[in-house]
């Protein structure tokens, strides 16, 4: 069987292939045209195009992966000619390496003291610095907040693919927000470790890994309120969700300020979705779907 996570030209010739020699085709449903908007240059001229060449890919393939019930509906309902199967399984954690780790915090507060006022109650997020992950609104809220450090963690090698209002953020942020770029894992659980609250504003998402990493590590997680999140993510349950910068604000300050009475109960029950969606389930699913795929071939 294949299996295609891309969509770039040599995973349509894989495809090809694999069919022409009567084998299996999985398609994973990564890509998205809602997921492509607001990413680099160029990016809302170039949407539908995507949007044309994954429904391309996505029809012919045999089975096909989604990442979540969001996306799983999505693809059904605008990608798809007609009826195909659709297993809903994680991207996955390593619940293993993304916890607290008292060494780690250290390391990261010795590396930063100098870059900023480590007394300060930091907050932090993940990611490449899209319009579409919220880095305008991320930047408001730095602002609202001042009190407090914020840090956006995530690949610099794109800056230049960005659009020039994103290119400007990233260079001129406010005094208490750094963007370090891409930075060493150990770094990046040290933060996850000396962190009072993850801060994802993302508008759109298939699942968003760096949510699972944020579960994992049992770091008050606050999200904005999408339809990706409403069937595995409750508000006050497992996480904070927000919808205007204003309620952003008011979740973090209650989280720093300690207005959250059952805080440790929520990001205990929150652990329990990462350990659902650990690495080591997800492959158990993964050899499932494959077994369930070859002896469909068989029959």
């Amino acid at each position: 069987m294949a299996h295609i996570n891309t969509v770039a030209l040599k995973s349509y010739e894989v495809l090809k292939q694999a069919k022409k020699k009567g084998k299996p085709v999985i398609y994973h449903t990564h890509t998205t045209y809602e997921d492509f908007r607001g990413s680099i240059k160029g990016s809302y001229v170039l949407s539908p195009i995507i949007k044309f060449w994954t429904k391309k890919l996505y029809n012919e393939a045999d089975y096909l992966i989604s990442p979540s019930e969001y996306t799983k509906n999505l693809i059904k309902s605008k990608y798809l000619e007609k009826e195909k199967e659709i297993r809903v399984i994680s991207n996955g954690v390593n619940i293993n390496k993304f916890n607290k780790n008292e060494v780690l915090k250290e390391k990261f507060l010795n590396e930063y003291k100098s870059v900023y006022d480590i007394n300060k109650p930091l907050i932090i997020t993940a990611g490449l610095p899209f319009e579409r992950k919220g880095i305008k609104d991320f930047v408001k809220v730095a602002q609202e907040c001042s009190d407090y450090q914020f840090l956006w963690f995530g690949s610099s090698s794109v800056k230049s693919m960005l659009p020039d209002k994103i290119q400007k953020i990233i260079e001129n942020p406010p005094k208490n927000l750094i963007f370090p770029g891409y930075v060493d894992k150990d770094i990046l659980i040290g933060a996850f470790s000396a962190a009072k609250a993850f801060l994802f504003m993302t508008y759109e998402e298939n699942e968003g890994i760096v949510v699972l990493e944020a579960l994992s590590a049992k770091l008050p997680l606050v999200v904005r309120d999408i339809p990706v999140y409403e069937d595995w993510l409750e508000d006050g349950k497992t996480c904070f969700k927000a919808r205007t910068n204003e309620e952003f604000c008011q979740k973090i300050r209650n989280i720093v300020e300690n207005n959250v009475e059952n805080l440790d109960e929520i990001t205990e029950t929150a652990y329990n979705i990462a350990v659902e969606r650990d690495l080591l389930n997800i492959g158990k699913k993964y050899k499932e779907y494959y077994e369930y795929i070859l002896n469909q071939k068989n029959r």
